[in-house]
């Protein structure tokens, strides 16, 4: 239990040194051609002619909330790193955009249950040490029929070295950071199982049905090996309260 605690402050030390290139690269998906590709995978699932409350899980700098909110729903982003929480805040008013964001452990979200009408995530569980009960926690804020969209990676299986373009994001970081990266892989890699069959039974057991695994969305998002590209096939995985 203090190892994993002790995981979720590298994490949280990790993001926070993050913070201003990963706002910037942000901001650069949100105002471009991904802005459409991202909403089209959330058009599948979430109707777009009333406004739904939706919780975003690890928003870091507010992506998926500032998608979402521009479309007319009612968003909260939380996320652990604080630093994220402040510069998704000052976007946020940039932007005029009304997201309420707070610093918050998404394995426990303080919030009361059936709150939200849907649930959005994006690169978070595979960070989570305690997969399970977040998965559990989740299920309970969701209203009867809510839906949760969550997009990850089995990113703790996959290669270390991996050939990216000349302005990945990925490319400035030093080498103490891709070193705390790997780190916290190898410390998370025993405690998962396979991804993501592991989540559809770990969202089954927690109650929720219906649970849909997409496992070809990253050849819909990254279809250029530019600055936004992920080298690592990410699926979605979507379930129902």
């Amino acid at each position: 239990m203090k190892i994993m605690e002790t995981l979720k402050e590298e994490m949280t030390a990790y993001w926070t040194q993050r913070v201003e290139q990963f706002s910037a690269l942000r901001m650069r998906e949100f105002t471009g051609g991904m802005h459409q590709r991202w909403m089209a995978e959330f058009e599948k699932y979430l109707p777009m002619d009333h406004p739904l409350r939706i919780l975003d899980l690890g928003t870091g700098t507010g992506f998926f909330s500032f998608l979402l909110a521009a479309r007319g729903h009612r968003l909260t982003g939380i996320d652990l790193t604080a630093d994220m929480i402040a510069e998704a805040r000052r976007t946020g008013c940039r932007m005029g955009l009304p997201v309420d964001f707070q610093v918050m452990d998404a394995e426990a979200p303080q919030f009361a249950p059936g709150t939200f009408d849907a649930l959005v995530s994006r690169n978070l569980t595979w960070g989570l040490p305690h997969l399970p009960r977040a998965y559990a926690s989740w299920h309970d804020l969701l209203k009867p029929g809510g839906i949760l969209i969550n997009f990850d990676a089995d990113y703790c299986r996959e290669p270390e070295e991996v050939a990216l373009p000349e302005n990945h994001a990925h490319k400035n970081l030093g080498e103490g950071m891709k070193t705390a990266y790997e780190k916290m892989k190898e410390e998370l890699r025993p405690t998962q199982h396979p991804r993501p069959a592991w989540d559809a039974e770990l969202l089954q057991a927690s109650g929720f049905h219906h649970v849909t695994v997409d496992p070809t969305v990253w050849r819909r998002i990254y279809r250029e090996k530019d600055e936004f590209y992920n080298p690592t096939p990410f699926f979605s995985i979507v379930a129902y309260a």
